[in-house]
Order: structure tokens, then C-alpha cells, then sequence
């Protein structure tokens, strides 16, 4: 088996629109009760017009994508338990309503082989293909201490 099976390229996506429950249910997760996310009337008198998703709703979307990608190479049968070490530059560089419909695409573009680690692009895009987020992403393909059954 592999450590990882993963290659420069790799790409999964992810698309989901943005309803009001997701970010009442996040803001209630979190408590980040902002009025930017739950109060149409203050947002109303903003630049945006309307209430907008939470940054980190979106990073929680970006982090969806890290996971398939690691059930990927899991499926593929890699000899490594991978984990997050985080996110670089994350940037939100245009409001996401309620009603807009998201695509989280996440790209591999680095390998460091010796030091066990993919580097990812994140980009997530609207429904009008306007880039909305950013980031880029860290996994760590840590050694397996004990050998796993054979499924």
C-alpha cells in the first residue's frame, strides 16, 4: 500500500445552495449572532442589501472537500491516517447570499513526499462563476502505528 494516493491535479468538488437554515444553523452552532447573517433590516441599509453567510460556513464547505478528497486515497487503500494542518490565505473576496448556490472546487498542486504533506487550491465560485473564496489547504498523511485489517 501507499501513503498517500494522491497526485499534482487531483481535484474534487463540492456544490450546495446556501438556504437560510444553513447559516441559522451555524450561527446557532457557533453563536456568531452577527446581524451581517440574521437581520435582513440591518443588512438592508449596508452595501450587500441583504444578509450574508458567514466566512467560516464557507470554510466549513472547503473542509467538506479536503474530506472527499481523503476518502479518495482511502478507498484507494493508502497506508496513512491524513489529517487537517490547516488552512493559508483563506480570503473572502465577495459576499454569499441566501439563495446562492456554491462550487467548492479543491486542487492539489503541491507533493512533499518526505515530509508527508499535500498543499490544495481552494476555490469557491456562485452560481454566476464569480469567485467568492479562497484558500489553500494542508494535509498531513501521518504513519499508521498498527497495520489495519484488509477489507
Amino acid at each position: 500500500m501507499a501513503v498517500m494516493h494522491a497526485k499534482i491535479g487531483d481535484t474534487v468538488t463540492f456544490s450546495k445552495t446556501v438556504g437560510e437554515s444553513d447559516v441559522y444553523m451555524f450561527a446557532g452552532l457557533t453563536g456568531d449572532l452577527s446581524p451581517n447573517h440574521v437581520d435582513e433590516q440591518f443588512m438592508s441599509h449596508s452595501m450587500y442589501g441583504h444578509r450574508i453567510a458567514h466566512g467560516a460556513l464557507l470554510v466549513g464547505f472547503m473542509s467538506n472537500t479536503s474530506t472527499r478528497m481523503i476518502d479518495e486515497s482511502l478507498r484507494k487503500g493508502i497506508n496513512a491516517t491524513p489529517v487537517s494542518l490547516g488552512y493559508d490565505g483563506v480570503r473572502f473576496l465577495k459576499p454569499v447570499f441566501f439563495g446562492d448556490t456554491i462550487t467548492v472546487s479543491y486542487v492539489i498542486v503541491e507533493i512533499d513526499e518526505p515530509r508527508r504533506r499535500t498543499l490544495a487550491n481552494i476555490e469557491v465560485k456562485n452560481q454566476r462563476g464569480e469567485l467568492v473564496a479562497i484558500a489553500k489547504h494542508i494535509t498531513k498523511w501521518t504513519e499508521n502505528v498498527t497495520v489495519r485489517p484488509a477489507a
